[in-house]
């Protein structure tokens, strides 16, 4: 997951960095200075990720047209 895809996440679920820091476990801090492009501690990353797969993001990977973020199916209705 880099940084636009954590806010395209975001986005996508209707969620503030409040929102994403509560649902983390983690600072509003700490999702901002991730957004800021600040290196995080991978393992902080993994729960930020996580926390969007769980809420229903899949997240897509570089494929020519570079990576992105969608609803997972179950949760888009389609």
């Amino acid at each position: 997951m880099n940084v636009v895809q954590c806010k395209m996440a975001r986005v996508a679920l209707g969620w503030g960095t409040r929102d994403l820091a509560r649902n983390a476990g983690v600072s509003p801090d700490t999702i901002a200075r991730f957004e800021r492009g600040e290196e995080l501690k991978t393992s902080t990353v993994a729960t930020i990720r996580a926390t969007f797969e769980a809420a229903g993001i899949e997240f897509i990977p570089e494929n020519g047209g570079g990576p992105g973020v969608r609803l997972s199916r179950r949760l888009d209705g389609k």
